[in-house]
């Protein structure tokens, strides 16, 4: 006799983690919101990506291994943008995995460049 997994209370901490891409998604149908939003994900990428590179490279024993996680970083958002344009609807999620790519990728050119 198979038993069940034990199924979860579901409690309002739990809901509201649900939910928090449409309460997210209705915040920004304002087009200002959208647009900070969408800036502030790309900059935060940028910070990410330039700091990244310079720990790395100050470091400098592990630049091998952070430049195979920013790759497959990159692929797994490229490959979850197709899951994303199948949904119907707003685009948000996919603007902001957009801009987190680009600010990451720019990061780490613009860090690259400033070391020749």
């Amino acid at each position: 006799m198979a038993t069940s997994p034990p199924r979860y209370q579901q409690t309002r901490f739990q809901q509201r983690v649900a939910q928090v891409g449409s309460l997210l998604e209705g915040w920004a149908t304002n087009p200002w919101r959208r647009l900070s939003l969408l800036i502030i994900v790309l900059l935060s990428a940028f910070a990410v990506g330039g700091g990244l590179a310079a720990i790395t490279g100050a470091l400098s024993y592990i630049d091998q291994l952070s430049a195979l996680i920013c790759v497959v970083a990159m692929e797994l958002a490229v490959r979850s943008r197709r899951r994303l344009l199948q949904r119907q609807g707003d685009r948000l999620g996919l603007q902001l995995l957009d801009m987190a790519r680009i600010g990451l990728l720019y990061g780490l050119v613009l860090d690259g460049f400033k070391l020749l």
